[in-house]
């Protein structure tokens, strides 16, 4: 069945998850990789798995994904990140939604792991994100990191997760809250936002507090620790990288 579907992404150093991120969307009439200077292969395997891929420099993720979303030529957009997979139920359900047309974007529910831990509770899930939309009816936001798509219409929630390999293990961690508090940083410093130390203390404590009490965390057990400590070290980081930079001549 022809699903007028494209599947979007964007890539760099991806060649632990691509090939089975890509296998779980085989069933698109279209997939198209944006990457963004792989050194390790992911442009490759991406070719090679009949991905179209085009190479681009880093604007930062709202940007690049836009970018991504120029190239589909199909009616229906469904995006998705490397470290993510479409179970055969979830592709069941998109294809249900797709025929239907009822609504303009679709939201999914989607079920990340934490090193091992598929994780139910600290703010992580049910964790809607809206990924299915008609092209010409949503674009990303500019955002440099956390960015979302902007939908013109009427968008339903569907019921199948989406799985989330994000963290596969504490390297992965550190790395994404260096890569995550840098941009933060440098999105605040273009809102034209300050923080001095006890914003950032304050911030910090709250993000733990609020992970690990108000949206349960402690019911993932060490994970949900884990996670509250990621969260408070990631908002530190971000404000103390942004006082930094708003002190740099």
């Amino acid at each position: 069945m022809n699903l007028g579907v494209s599947v979007i992404l964007i890539t760099k150093n991806e060649v632990g998850n691509i090939r089975d991120c890509l296998r779980s969307v085989s069933w698109a009439d279209e997939i198209i990789v944006v990457d963004s200077g792989s050194t390790d292969g992911t442009q490759e395997i991406a070719k090679e798995m009949g991905a179209l891929v085009y190479s681009h420099d880093w604007p930062g993720f709202g940007p690049q994904k836009n970018r991504a979303l120029a190239y589909a030529r199909k009616e229906w957009v469904f995006s998705i990140d490397a470290d993510e997979r479409v179970t055969s139920e979830q592709r069941a359900e998109l294809e249900r939604a797709m025929q239907d047309g009822g609504a303009d974007g679709y939201f999914c529910p989607r079920l990340s792991q934490f090193c091992g831990t598929f994780i139910r509770h600290s703010g992580w899930y049910p964790d809607y994100v809206l990924r299915l939309f008609k092209r010409g009816k949503g674009r990303f936001s500019d955002s440099l990191v956390h960015e979302s798509i902007v939908l013109e219409g009427r968008a339903e929630k569907l019921k199948i997760p989406l799985l989330h390999y994000s963290y596969l293990t504490m390297d992965d961690v550190e790395r994404k809250v260096e890569h995550y508090s840098n941009a933060a940083a440098q999105q605040m410093l273009q809102a034209g936002k300050r923080a001095g130390w006890m914003r950032a203390a304050l911030s910090a404590g709250w993000a733990f507090t609020r992970t690990y009490v108000v949206r349960l965390g402690v019911l993932d057990g060490s994970a949900g620790f884990q996670i509250a400590l990621m969260n408070m070290r990631t908002t530190y980081l971000k404000y103390r990288k942004l006082s930094k930079l708003r002190s740099t001549p």
